[in-house]
C-alpha cells in the first residue's frame, strides 16, 4: 500500500521502480518517444476503446496522409473518415477533425499545453486532456484508464464497487496518482501505470511475479474484478450486389454502397452495404456468414449474393446508393462491417503493413 502523508517514501520508491521496470520493458509502439503534442493527440484519441494492434496499424497510416495538424484540419471529413474506416467509435474522428480546425482558427495551429485548456476543444475529456499535457507537455497531471484503476485497487486494496461508487472510485485514485507523480519525466509516469495493467497487472491471471510494485501491493493480484456485462446477440443480412462497369477504365467491377444518413446516430454518413430485407438467406445465395461485434453486440451476419436488378427487391432502402469503381472503394468511409465483407470477398485490399509492424505482436490496452 501507497501511503503519500504517512510515508513518502513510499511514494517515491513506488515511482523509481515503475520507471525502472518501464524503461526496460516498454512496447516500442510507434507513437512512444515521441514529443510531438499532434501526434500524441492522435495516439490518444485512437487508443479510445481500440485495440493497440488495431491502432498500430493505423496510427502511421493516418500520419503519412494527415502529417501535420493544420493537413488534418484543411482535409474533408471524408477524407478523415475514410482513413478512419475500421476503427469504429467514428464520433472520435469528427470530433478530433473539429477540433484541428478550432485550434487552426482561435489559436494559430498550436495545441494547449494545458489540461484545463485541452478539455475546451472538441472531443477531449478529462481522461484525454491529462494524458495530452503530462505526455507533451510535462504536467504532473494523473491519467487514469481502466488499467490504472485496476492496478491501485489491488496495490491500495480498494473494493471494486458498482456503477453508483464508479465516479468516487475513479476520484479517489486520481488524487491518488495527482499526489504521488513525480514531477520529472510525468508522462512517462502515467505511460508506465498503464503499461502495467496492460501487460501484467491484466484482470485474469496477473503475472504478479514479474511485477516491479509486488512489494507495495496489498493483494498481489487476488483482488476481484467486476464481471463484464452480457454481450447481445442479433441476425442480420447485408447485400453484396456487384456489376460489370459500363464505362472505360482500369476498374472493370463496380460495387453498390450506401451512405447512411446524417440523421442517425451512430456512424452517420459513412457506407455500407445494402441491408437484406429478410436475413434468413438460403443456402444458394449465401456469400459468406461472420461475426462483427460493436461495443456490447455480437452481429452475426449473413452475405447474400445479390445481381443489380434483384437489388431493390430484396434490399431495405436506408440512404443515398451509389455504384462505386472497384478501385474507387477503399477511398470512401466505409463502416469496419463493409470493410470487412469486402476484405474477405476480395474486392477490397486490406491496409499494408510495414515489416516493423508485423513484426512486434501488441496486447490489448483495456
Amino acid at each position: 500500500m501507497i501511503d503519500p502523508e504517512r510515508d513518502p517514501e513510499s511514494a517515491a520508491r513506488f515511482g523509481r521502480m515503475l520507471l525502472d521496470w518501464y524503461d526496460a520493458h516498454q512496447r516500442g509502439l510507434p507513437w512512444r518517444g515521441s514529443r510531438d503534442p499532434y501526434a500524441i493527440w492522435v495516439s490518444e484519441i485512437m487508443l479510445q476503446q481500440t485495440r493497440v494492434a488495431v491502432v498500430v496499424e493505423r496510427f502511421q497510416q493516418f500520419l503519412e496522409r494527415f502529417p501535420s495538424l493544420p493537413a488534418l484540419a484543411l482535409a474533408s471529413e471524408q477524407d478523415v473518415l475514410a482513413l478512419w474506416s475500421g476503427l469504429g467509435y467514428y464520433r472520435r474522428a469528427r470530433m478530433l477533425h473539429k477540433a484541428a480546425q478550432f485550434v487552426m482558427e482561435h489559436r494559430g495551429g498550436a495545441l494547449p499545453e494545458t489540461a484545463e485548456e485541452l478539455r475546451l476543444l472538441p472531443g477531449i475529456g478529462a481522461y484525454t486532456a491529462a494524458a495530452i499535457a503530462s505526455i507533451a507537455f510535462d504536467q504532473p497531471i494523473g491519467v487514469v484508464d481502466g488499467n490504472v484503476e485496476r492496478v491501485f485497487c489491488r496495490v491500495q486494496e480498494w473494493p471494486s464497487t458498482g456503477r453508483s461508487g464508479a465516479a468516487r472510485l475513479r476520484r479517489s485514485i486520481t488524487t491518488l496518482v495527482d499526489r504521488i507523480i513525480p514531477s520529472t519525466r510525468p508522462g512517462d509516469f502515467n505511460q508506465a501505470l498503464m503499461e502495467l495493467g496492460a501487460t501484467l497487472c491484466t484482470p485474469r491471471s496477473p503475472q504478479c511475479v514479474l511485477c516491479p510494485v509486488a512489494v507495495d501491493c496489498s493483494t498481489r493480484g487476488e483482488h476481484p474484478t467486476a464481471p463484464r456485462p452480457a454481450m447481445i446477440s442479433t441476425e442480420i443480412g447485408c447485400a453484396l450486389a456487384v456489376r460489370s462497369s459500363a464505362s472505360p477504365g482500369p476498374s472493370h467491377l463496380e460495387i453498390l454502397v450506401e451512405q447512411r444518413p446524417q440523421s442517425r446516430t451512430v456512424m452517420p454518413g459513412l457506407w455500407q452495404l445494402p441491408t437484406l430485407l429478410d436475413p434468413n438467406v438460403p443456402d444458394v445465395a449465401l456469400r459468406m456468414t461472420l461475426r462483427h461485434a460493436i461495443m456490447r453486440v455480437n452481429y452475426y451476419v449473413r452475405i447474400r449474393t445479390v445481381m443489380a436488378e434483384e437489388v431493390d427487391s430484396l434490399t431495405r432502402l436506408q440512404g443515398e446508393r451509389r455504384w462505386v469503381p472497384q478501385a474507387e472503394i477503399a477511398s470512401l468511409a466505409l463502416t469496419g462491417l463493409t470493410r470487412k465483407v469486402l476484405t474477405r470477398a476480395h474486392l477490397l485490399r486490406p491496409p499494408v503493413q510495414s515489416d516493423a509492424m508485423q513484426a512486434e505482436p501488441h496486447d490489448l490496452q483495456a
